[in-house]
């Protein structure tokens, strides 16, 4: 145990961010460089170090918290970086983009501030790429299979970096121009500057890891003739079909998907554009959908200069405090304020669309919306609460419904598909295909970055034992109660 003592002698202590009216005139990454790592240590000391460490439980990735926070404590930052990779292949990336479920699930949130995991995870990181604690680890001898891996987002890149360690010869297939999936063109830059997914890639390359990309499997590429290939294929495909809203005027210029605005603003950044080709400069923004990837909007809004910036959500606002539904460890729906909306705008909460309304020459100007309540457990329309706000640019950030079938993948492939329209797969993350495995949410569905890692490396240890008859990869975490997962 770090410090017997050190959750009653500190308090939390989080990252700072840098002040809004600096941070919005550009897309570094929103905290103070160099800030964090000074307090980590006393941070680290507050963890508990329980009997049953609930963190473990709480982390789909099965982190050994408790371990790398006491080397934090003792700024042995070799070993905790160690600890940290025993587990989990892009700690910098999931210290940046989880929600943390790991600190609701800490035994000392029950009636205190929570360790804060997700801030000394990131800090051992950081600390190791600066140490040259992170260095290729190439396999000391190849096994002769071959395996492509569909997709280069956290779980394609988790399944590639396992199963290349184990000694196959793996290429990742990624239909973008650059590899990352929506980490490099999904996630803004002020959340993640994309210099540790390049970082990281490299790493990858020095250990043996091919990659292509601008290769669409299904339309570039057809998935039979991947099969003949490969050994194996491992589909990490993503959930990548956005969740529409067909009401009266949604045909209307200026309605995008999420996933169609966010894109262009990463590759601004990327150098490919000068200005992206849908911006919000100088326009009434109106972003629909409260989760992240809308919050992910409402920033890009406001450092594109948008003139304003309004976020709605069907649902009634959470509390401040766990329901008593969501008992400790489960993960609580909780208020939460974002960097992006400490940055201005309004967020409206239980309100539905009902239609847009455009000028003559086709492009949207007005959103009409109502209130809505739970009447014997539906969201119904409340009468009279009718208004129309200005929208001059809409962002649909509703969530994803599942994997593309229309590129020919699955068709291709033919593969059966759960009851939910994902991919089906075993317990080994095997389809109804000899040899062909899946992983992320594009065989469980739209989840979070931790998922996706836990199940790339789940996958590639089917994969292995598929491929050589036994597997010397990790054993996947399987948490007997899934009720304390996300």
């Amino acid at each position: 145990m770090a410090d017997p003592k050190g959750f009653l002698n500190h308090g939390r202590e989080v990252a700072r961010t840098r002040p809004v009216e600096e941070r919005v005139r550009d897309w570094n990454e929103v905290y103070v460089p160099g800030s964090l790592l000074p307090i980590i240590p006393t941070q680290a000391s507050r963890c508990m170090d329980c009997g049953i460490p609930f963190c473990h439980n709480g982390c789909p990735l099965g982190n050994l918290i408790p371990e790398w926070n006491d080397f934090a404590y003792r700024e042995d930052w070799s070993a905790a970086s160690e600890r940290l990779h025993a587990t989990n292949n892009f700690p910098e990336f999931t210290g940046r983009l989880c929600p943390a479920p790991c600190e609701s699930a800490c035994v000392l949130g029950i009636n205190q501030p929570a360790v804060t995991i997700k801030n000394v995870e990131v800090s051992i990181i950081d600390k190791a790429w600066d140490s040259g604690d992170v260095a290729p680890q190439a396999p000391e001898r190849l096994s002769g299979k071959t395996v492509a891996v569909i997709g280069s987002g956290p779980a394609g890149l988790a399944a590639a970096q396992q199963l290349t360690r184990a000694g196959h010869t793996v290429a990742v297939y990624e239909r973008a121009d650059r590899v990352g999936g929506l980490l490099r063109y999904g996630i803004p830059e002020f959340k993640m500057e994309k210099r540790h997914i390049n970082r990281r890639i490299e790493q990858m390359r020095a250990e043996g890891t091919r990659f292509r990309t601008g290769i669409e499997i299904g339309c570039d590429l057809k998935a039979t003739d991947l099969r003949k290939r490969y050994d194996a294929v491992v589909i990490a495909a993503g959930a990548t079909v956005s969740r529409d809203l067909p009401v009266p005027g949604r045909e209307l210029n200026g309605i995008h998907f999420a996933m169609e605005y966010l894109p262009l603003a990463n590759k601004v950044q990327e150098g490919d554009f000068v200005a992206p080709p849908i911006t919000a400069e100088g326009k009434h923004v109106v972003v629909i959908g409260g989760g992240d990837t809308g919050a992910d909007c409402v920033g890009t809004a406001h450092r594109q200069g948008a003139a304003s910036v309004t976020q709605l959500e069907i649902m009634p606002q959470p509390g401040e405090d766990r329901a008593p539904h969501q008992p400790w460890p489960t993960f609580p729906m909780l208020y939460k304020v974002t960097s992006a909306h400490e940055e201005g705008g309004e967020r409206v909460y239980a309100v539905s669309t009902t239609h847009f309304e455009g000028d003559e020459d086709g492009n949207v100007q007005w959103l009409h919306l109502g209130e809505v309540e739970f009447i014997d457990g539906k969201l119904t329309p409340k009468p009279g609460t009718e208004r129309k706000i200005p929208a001059q640019l809409v962002t649909l950030a509703m969530g994803f419904t599942g994997t593309d079938q229309e590129n020919g993948l699955v068709s291709q492939f033919a593969l059966d598909l759960d009851e939910r329209g994902n991919i089906a797969r075993d317990r080994d993350y095997a389809t109804n295909v000899p040899g062909v495995f899946v992983a992320g949410d594009a065989g469980r569905g739209q989840s979070l970055i931790v998922w996706a890692i836990a199940e790339g490396r789940s996958a590639a240890r089917g994969v292995d034992r598929f491929l050589t008859g036994v597997s010397e990869l990790p054993a996947p975490v399987r948490p007997t109660d899934r009720s304390l997962m996300v």
